[in-house]
């Protein structure tokens, strides 16, 4: 697998395929990891980076998992690759800008991908579609024993696994979903959801993770320490507050149906009106506009189009995305004309169009 063919193609956690795919996204589940007896990578020399680095990838291609994983170099990507990764939600923003040596092993399907060298010397990341966080565990959980196999983890009998960050020690797990919330927002309710997640110690987070902003109405729902809780009270935690969430975002979405149909109708097609003739547009204004259009079609007041292709071209009108799809350097103006032709060609193209503009 090479990095340009993942142009051709799109994570299974794009599909739409998994449980409550209508409003869940995606559920990730991510342990921290740290090899014993080197420091840990804030602290850690050039050479102790790289001998990490050069450990963890020998190991990993030992077992039967490394064996089916691509490894990259991320220190040696251009930046429009490592941007791509980003936003197929395979690295960090972090470990995209930082220094020195790492990478990235990553599945042909793109639900796992495993981090050296980012905050932790491995981050090990499951990704699945829709509302899959025991599917997510179950695959982690083997993946990290696989490796655990032959790699010496950094452990203390008392906290358990040593973390470069506090809030991850212990466990060293974070459990994500990131949901689609419209509805909630059009309703100015989110902000009193997100309130009653912060009380019970749940962090809520934008598209792209930690210090990443809200767009399109995505939002991640994240626990927020591990130290003191097993990883099922965890997966616990967070997997009961999340039907609660779609609960509230389906009321809201009946209730914009109910009382307001004319208004979210108007949206909605204003949404796609724009989408389909513009001739210039921001990333920005692209997110949103297909957020709305996601939500019609998912309420039946647009016919034509697939949810899988829209959560597609959430991805593939990205910066770096845009860029890879076309092969040419885009900035300023031109990657907003660019943008704006890749919509009007996919929506001209009808149901699939997503898959065909390569």
């Amino acid at each position: 697998m090479k990095l340009d063919t993942l142009t051709d193609s799109v994570g299974e956690w794009l599909r739409g395929t998994g449980p409550e795919s209508d409003i869940v996204m995606s559920s990730r589940v991510r342990l921290a990891r740290n090899v014993a007896h080197f420091p840990f990578v804030s602290r850690a020399s050039a050479q102790d980076r790289a001998d990490v680095e050069r450990l963890l990838r020998e190991r990993i291609a030992r077992v039967p998992l490394g064996r089916g994983l691509e490894y990259f170099d991320v220190g040696r990507l251009e930046e429009v690759d490592r941007r791509f990764l980003v936003e197929r939600q395979l690295i960090s923003r972090e470990h995209a800008e930082a220094a020195g040596a790492r990478g990235v092993a990553i599945d042909d399907r793109e639900q796992v991908s495993l981090m050296i060298n980012e905050e932790d010397h491995l981050r090990i990341q499951c990704l699945h579609s829709g509302l899959d966080l025991h599917g997510a565990w179950e695959q982690i959980r083997a993946v990290d024993d696989e490796i655990e196999r032959v790699v010496p983890y950094a452990f203390h009998s008392r906290f358990g696994y040593l973390t470069a960050c506090p809030t991850n020690v212990g466990t060293g797990i974070r459990v994500s979903v990131m949901l689609h919330l419209p509805a909630l927002v059009i309703t100015r309710q989110i902000d009193k959801v997100f309130r009653s997640l912060q009380k019970i110690s749940l962090a809520v987070r934008g598209l792209y993770g930690e210090g990443s902003q809200a767009l399109g109405d995505f939002y991640q729902i994240s626990n927020q320490t591990t130290l003191g809780r097993t990883e099922e009270e965890l997966l616990q935690q967070v997997g009961d507050v999340v039907p609660v969430v779609i609960e509230y975002e389906r009321r809201a979405r009946e209730f914009l149906v109910r009382e307001t149909q004319q208004n979210v109708h108007d949206q909605v097609s204003r949404a796609y009106g724009i989408l389909r003739t513009a001739q210039t547009i921001k990333v920005e204004e692209a997110m949103q506009l297909l957020s709305r259009v996601r939500m019609g079609v998912l309420l039946g007041l647009i016919g034509d189009v697939d949810v899988a292709d829209i959560n597609s071209l959430l991805v593939r009108t990205q910066p770096a995305h845009l860029q890879k799809l076309r092969g040419i350097q885009l900035e300023g103006s031109d990657e907003r004309i660019e943008r704006a032709r890749y919509l009007r060609q996919h929506f001209d193209a009808g149901p699939g169009g997503a898959g065909r503009l390569n």
